[in-house]
């Protein structure tokens, strides 16, 4: 019971001491007073500078016909003969295919005429093509084919699409009409970081606008072999580079990280004055972004409220000295190129690529 009373004793000159130690710093305003309150701390943010690079612009629009490639199957009718076109299965056997496949190559294979080549023709040259052949061997021939399977132009869809998979292009497409084959997205996708990769590059092609405001000034054609990758949202990062103990990914719980907390996790590594000029790199989409440059030492002091972090910023802390973000980005550029291929599409185009 003592010390539960000593305990009680030593509460109340707690509270009396911090009591009177607040009253000893405050001063009383007069009724009416009006003090205006001075912008300078009200952000750590010393500089916010928009950057993006220039939407793709189209070099050539396809053909309007489809034109056939390797793993099509054609189905060839020649005078209404079937000795003389493709084959055909007979009654519900799966035996076979129904046409004849385009080989690797390029060729097409038919009874009389042999191996004629086909690759990157039209169905109506095609037509015409084995007319010529068929005139050797048949008076007045009449060829009509029909493309009985198209795998020649592959579009893959990727990530967040209610049905992703490997398409096929039975005509050229835009990337709206490519997205709608996979039937909607996921509540999860992460159109931020949504990308079209073309030949392993990442394309400049905003697919949030498009999508979201319907700019469809980037409704670009899309390319055979083209993919289309939306990630989720659910397991999100931002990357800490320069002068810290452990660089690299630090995970965003529930989505929500602030600065002092991605350094606290890094461990800051002796970077003294350069805590005033903390770099980070900012996306939004795969067209544009944003260089912002925070005084962590103002948010330390608390003179102003924590520096909200977005999915995929890239935080560099200076080595040394200040400099500029030219000199910024050529040092963390290396770190940047271990982790790329994990990256925002919009640092990869903007900063790891060859074409800016």
């Amino acid at each position: 019971m003592k010390k539960v009373n000593n305990l009680f004793h030593h509460l109340i000159l707690v509270t009396i001491i911090i009591f009177l130690g607040g009253c000893a710093s405050y001063t009383d305003l007069k009724p009416g007073t009006v003090k205006a309150v001075s912008d300078i701390h009200k952000s750590a943010v010393l500089e916010r500078q928009a950057v993006s690079v220039s939407p793709y612009q189209e070099k050539n629009q396809p053909p309007a016909d489809y034109l056939v490639g390797p793993g099509d199957v054609l189905f060839v009718n020649v005078n209404g003969e079937p000795k003389l076109g493709s084959p055909i299965p007979i009654g519900n056997s799966n035996w076979g295919v129904h046409g004849s496949r385009v080989d690797g190559t390029g060729y097409i294979h038919l009874p009389l005429i042999g191996s004629i080549p086909v690759a990157g023709l039209s169905i109506s040259v095609i037509e015409e093509k084995l007319k010529d052949q068929f005139r050797h061997y048949v008076q007045n021939p009449w060829v009509v084919i029909e493309v009985s399977e198209f795998k020649s132009q592959p579009l893959y869809l990727l990530g967040q699409f209610n049905a992703p998979g490997t398409y096929y292009m039975d005509r050229p497409l835009k990337l709206l009409e490519g997205v709608s084959l996979a039937k909607g997205l996921k509540d999860a996708a992460n159109l931020s970081g949504a990308r079209l990769i073309r030949t392993e590059k990442t394309i400049p092609v905003d697919l949030y606008r498009i999508l979201q405001q319907g700019e469809i000034d980037q409704n670009i054609w899309l390319q055979p072999g083209d993919t289309i990758f939306i990630p989720d949202n659910k397991n999100q990062n931002v990357f800490v580079f320069g002068a810290v103990q452990k660089p690299g990914s630090v995970t965003m719980p529930d989505g929500r990280l602030n600065l002092a907390q991605a350094l606290a996790v890094a461990g800051l590594n002796g970077a003294g004055d350069n805590e005033e000029h903390i770099r980070i790199i900012r996306s939004f989409s795969a067209t544009r972004g944003e260089l912002i440059v925070v005084d962590m030492r103002q948010i330390l002091k608390g003179y102003t409220l924590p520096f909200n972090l977005v999915e995929g910023d890239i935080i560099y802390v200076p080595r040394s000295g200040v400099g500029n973000w030219n000199q910024a980005i050529k040092e963390i550029l290396p770190s940047l190129q271990l982790v790329s291929t994990i990256l925002q599409p919009f640092v990869q185009i903007k900063f790891l690529t060859d074409d800016d």
